[in-house]
């Protein structure tokens, strides 16, 4: 087994992409304070961390909710959106598409346009570091069917923002994929990518409601695909990407849920199942905030689980490779990751 402490700095000199990652989910406990108090609320750091444990899916949206209650202004999402771009970074990620929660947005009655023109204006301020950030705005799935129709709408005409998809999270299991139908097509019409959480705490059929209804071209998490060995074997032929995030799975409870257990670990986790079924994978960490996670501790966790490092090197190019960006950005930014994978040993 490669020794993870050497593999944390080979990973640490490779450039790398994220492309599932919550903008709203990287508030780290410091900033959740520092909103807070912004509202006249005390909220310690200590207490959004205490916040941020949870027994089950529902406790996590939970405290998601409580977090992003202090979101109220576009200068609030400005704030996280430099929060995220410094842990990014510092992981040496150097392409992310980060989710942003504009069902929220929209539930709250905020304006969607002016947020997102706040977190692209902020992002930008990165570029001269050598980190592009593109945005990937979300509904809510337990929020229905009508209001994901409006944001589609105003979200379809902020290409110039760096809006390159549209996608959903939220609970999966509250409302069919069919009611949102009209809305990833207002979506595609409109020139976006398409991208939905499924097989999260769903089963296979979400993952193929997911494609077959909404059209969706990368599937965020799909750990149910690992109990169907003919869907395994159709995403092999297909090429059609996983998001795989594995803490998060993990501490939401998602990965129990399917194996039908108490809890789960880190030993349960169907990663190197799907990959060696040929399997689209990339890695990511989700909300790394809320779960604590890191970019290279999850590539580290993978090669527990029996990844060996040029598997992980392929599954870092693979994120470049299936990113909502055309070739030719691709391409520049696979040269950057061409150069520096000989060094880093995972090939």
């Amino acid at each position: 087994m490669t020794d993870p402490a050497h593999l944390r700095k080979s990973l640490a000199t490779l450039p790398k992409a994220e492309i599932h990652v919550h903008l709203e989910g990287s508030m780290s406990p410091a900033t959740v304070s520092q909103l807070a108090a912004r509202y006249g609320v005390h909220a310690s750091e200590e207490e959004v961390a205490a916040r941020y444990r949870y027994e089950d899916f529902l406790g996590f949206i939970e405290a998601f909710k409580w977090a992003t209650s202090f979101l109220r202004t576009p200068d609030d999402y400005a704030l996280i959106a430099r929060g995220l771009a410094e842990q990014l970074l510092a992981q040496n990620v150097i392409y992310a598409e980060a989710t942003i929660s504009a069902g929220v947005m929209l539930w709250r009655k905020q304006d969607i346009e002016k947020n997102i023109a706040a977190i692209n204006q902020a992002a930008r301020e990165y570029q001269s570091r050598g980190l592009q950030l593109r945005w990937i705005p979300d509904v809510v799935r337990q929020f229905g069917g009508k209001e994901a129709i409006e944001v589609a709408r105003r979200c379809a005409g902020l290409q110039s923002e760096g809006v390159v998809a549209f996608g959903m999270g939220g609970d999966e299991l509250a409302l069919p994929a069919t009611d949102y139908r009209p809305a990833f097509d207002i979506a595609r019409d409109a020139g976006l990518h398409i991208v939905a959480h499924a097989g999260e705490i769903g089963g296979p059929s979400s993952v193929i409601e997911a494609i077959e209804v909404l059209g969706a071209e990368r599937i965020g998490h799909g750990i149910a695909v690992a109990k169907d060995p003919a869907l395994m074997a159709r995403l092999a032929a297909s090429g059609l990407p996983l998001e795989v995030c594995p803490t998060s799975n993990i501490r939401t409870g998602a990965l129990a849920g399917q194996l039908g257990k108490a809890t789960a670990t880190m030993s349960d986790h169907p990663i190197a199942r799907l990959v060696a079924a040929g399997v689209n994978v990339t890695i990511s960490t989700d909300d790394p905030a809320m779960f604590e996670a890191d970019l290279i501790s999850e590539y580290v966790h993978a090669a527990g689980l029996g990844l060996t490092p040029k598997k992980l090197g392929q599954i870092a190019e693979a994120s470049f490779r299936v990113a909502f960006l055309p070739w030719q950005d691709k391409n520049s930014l696979l040269k950057i990751f061409h150069a520096a994978l000989p060094a880093s040993g995972l090939i």
